[in-house]
């Protein structure tokens, strides 16, 4: 009785209908955003209780975080596609980015960078012509991820194309990215008209020639020290790439002074490497690759080691089931649209990008960048709220990626599986936002979040590889 006589101050949990009605009552509520385990399932609860805590994933995890925190990606060299990826050598193959997806189901922006690919290399004449190849079969697909590689938003990358070659010198692995191509009508959200095709066929001789001659005078450059100076200079290395890119600059331009280039060759490249501020993304990309793929394969491991889109799909992988893809629907992303878009105009999220969060940047470094809360929405409190959160299913910190706004903490590194059911927190990524039509370009950008349903599926099978499933 005692109950009904005295001012009610409680806790609710789950639906906050249920704490509205206490306070409209006159007493006092404060609602916890609490969601059951495993969205409820109670097998995949079951199993991952069984998970929790199992010494075997516990080590696994352990060695595989370590490999990660070890790795020192250095940029070594820059390369043609087909010299650095010796598949692409040999038959008519584009990659993508994503899991694995057919040619008639990828999204519009995706199936526009691959008809300007197939363009660009001079496989067809003609749109139609080079739309009727990918129809066909006459052209194969991969994702750039089966091959060592990563690519923006479409991620497409043909056997002609410059790329960047990065090097595990803590290892022997090596992974690779394209060069970025800059803002507007751009082959990564699926344009391929005339002036594309003539900026990419630039980039892959006279850029591409100027560049090799610079990081081959420079004898490499260790990208883990830059990027963790970037964090401090306002980066998050995902989104917003405008100091990386100047230290990178700081960097090229004496080697390219040196590199005895014809003179409008050397202004050109300085120009256009100057007047794009996201060219140290695919860098930033192709890092966290090679960190990440310094794991190698560890069983037992619930370490997510790459989380990737294709415009219709969303993948992840552990570093315990290598190449297996655990996918759900791609979501929408959330966030500011030019002038004349909504999210109706826009397609999923998309592309290999998502990288950078899987590695502890981007989304999960917004604390060091306040300035990126104008380009994707929210406010410099919901920045640095989200890097917090992200330590809540990391396995833990990385002390090189410092940031200052979090006292010089470590960002949120190591994404768990296990820790993203048993929380319900999902993994944030900062991401551009595609038109849905080819050749549209970029109509905003903003954040998003990796489905729930890839980690239920990635946990469900390290419990059978555990055999701790019923």
């Amino acid at each position: 009785m005692k109950l009904f006589t005295e001012n009610l101050n409680v806790v609710n949990l789950g639906l906050a209908s249920f704490g509205d009605n206490i306070t409209r009552a006159g007493g006092t509520s404060t609602s916890l955003d609490w969601r059951p385990p495993a969205g409820g399932d109670v097998d995949l609860g079951m199993d991952l209780a069984r998970l929790m805590a199992h010494p075997d994933v516990e080590q696994a995890n352990a060695i595989a975080f370590d490999r990660y925190l070890s790795a020192q990606p250095r940029l070594v060299d820059v390369q043609i596609a087909r010299e650095a990826i010796p598949a692409m050598g040999r038959q008519r193959l584009i990659l993508h980015a994503g899991p694995p997806i057919d040619w008639a189901d990828m999204c519009g922006p995706m199936q526009g960078a691959i008809i300007g690919a197939i363009l660009y290399e001079d496989w067809a004449d003609t749109p139609e012509q080079a739309e009727k190849l990918a129809e066909d079969g006459q052209v194969e697909f991969a994702p750039c991820h089966h091959h060592g590689a990563v690519g923006p938003m479409a991620g497409v990358i043909s056997p002609s194309m410059p790329l960047w070659v990065v090097e595990n010198t803590a290892g022997t692995n090596r992974a690779f990215s394209n060069f970025n191509e800059g803002l507007g009508k751009v082959l990564r959200f699926g344009a391929n008209s005339p002036e594309v095709l003539d900026r990419l066929r630039w980039m892959g001789h006279e850029l591409f020639e100027s560049v090799r001659a610079a990081v081959r005078a420079l004898g490499g450059l260790d990208l883990k020290p830059l990027m963790a100076q970037a964090l401090h200079m306002g980066d998050e290395v995902h989104n917003r790439n405008s100091a990386a890119t100047g230290l990178l600059f700081k960097q090229l331009v004496p080697a390219l002074l040196a590199a005895d280039l014809l003179a409008e060759a050397l202004r050109k490249s300085v120009e256009f490497i100057a007047g794009n501020d996201h060219f140290f993304l695919n860098l930033s990309m192709a890092a966290s690759k090679t960190m990440l793929d310094a794991t190698g394969v560890v069983p037992h491991s619930s370490m997510v080691t790459a989380m990737s889109r294709n415009g219709v799909n969303f993948g992840i992988r552990l570093a315990s089931t290598g190449d297996r893809w655990f996918q759900a629907p791609a979501n929408p992303v959330d966030g500011l649209f030019f002038p004349g878009y909504s999210v109706a105009d826009a397609a999923a999220d998309l592309g290999d990008s998502a990288i950078t969060e899987t590695a502890g940047l981007g989304g999960f470094a917004m604390a060091a960048s306040p300035a990126i809360v104008q380009f994707v929405g929210g406010t410099p409190a919901d920045a640095t709220e989200n890097s917090r959160r992200m330590r809540s299913i990391t396995l833990g910190t990385n002390p090189v990626f410092t940031l200052p706004a979090l006292n010089f903490g470590g960002t949120a590194a190591g994404i768990d599986a296990r820790a993203v059911i048993d929380t319900g927190i999902l993994p944030i990524i900062n991401s551009g936002i595609a038109h849905k039509e080819a050749g549209v370009g970029q109509i905003g950008a903003g954040i998003t979040t990796a489905p729930l349903e890839c980690f239920t599926q990635a946990v469900a099978a390290l419990a059978v590889e555990l055999q701790v499933a019923p």
